[in-house]
């Protein structure tokens, strides 16, 4: 969703993204340009930007007044499943099935910091708002806790038996959720770093967590 307007993005298999109006669905614009199918898309924190992912290994930027492509970032060597955009704009974050995850500086258009430590694809990334701090989820069955500046991982979160597809934090940035590829969802407690609740809804796969604005009801996408 826009931070601001009734309209959403979408991205898919066809290597395009859309943007839509909210609620009719008109496409107000259309981008192309990635070489392969499309994974992630996020807004830039102001709406006048938007980041995408793709099986292509590139991240890109774009203007959402005109639809061009304004930055291309390159350095995964496999396909990049997530992107994110820190809060104050500058910097955007990928995680990639090549085990790694990346920090992009949009102001020098470079590679700010690679995130190295899980043993299989990293398949989701997400800043903790106003911070420095990123959540990673892997194939590993591990999700880990990251300080952004340095690089190091902080913490690994166990308890999964699965890949973990996707994880995210509450808006009071209290919690985390986290799904797998057997359908389990897990509720933990991010100041203490432990298990809430473990909720299994299996076994079709978890793709994606998501928590309302108000964060007491969370939505598990299942296909």
């Amino acid at each position: 969703m826009h931070p601001q307007k009734d309209i959403l993005v979408s991205c898919g298999e066809d290597r395009l993204w859309k943007v839509l109006d909210l609620p009719k669905g008109n496409v107000l614009l259309t981008g192309f340009g990635h070489t392969d199918w499309l994974s992630d898309c996020c807004f830039h924190p102001s709406g006048n930007k938007l980041a995408t992912s793709s099986g292509d290994t590139t991240v890109k930027l774009w203007d959402l007044r005109k639809g061009d492509c304004i930055l291309t970032f390159e350095g995964h060597s496999h396909a990049v499943w997530s992107c994110t955009w820190h809060s104050c704009g500058n910097f955007v974050a990928s995680s990639s099935l090549d085990k790694t995850s990346k920090i992009w500086d949009v102001n020098s258009e470079r590679c700010r910091c690679t995130l190295y430590g899980h043993t299989d694809s990293v398949n989701s990334i997400e800043f903790f708002p106003f911070s420095n701090t990123l959540l990673t989820s892997s194939a590993d069955k591990t999700l880990s806790i990251w300080e952004a500046r340095t690089g190091i991982c902080e913490q690994s979160l166990y308890g999964h038996m699965h890949s973990i597809n996707d994880a995210i934090f509450d808006p009071r940035g209290h919690m985390i959720a986290s799904c797998d590829a057997r359908g389990v969802t897990k509720l933990w407690d991010f100041r203490k770093l432990l298990p809430i609740v473990s909720i299994d809804i299996g076994p079709s796969p978890g793709n994606e967590v998501n928590f309302d604005s108000s964060g007491k009801i969370i939505f598990v996408y299942c296909f």
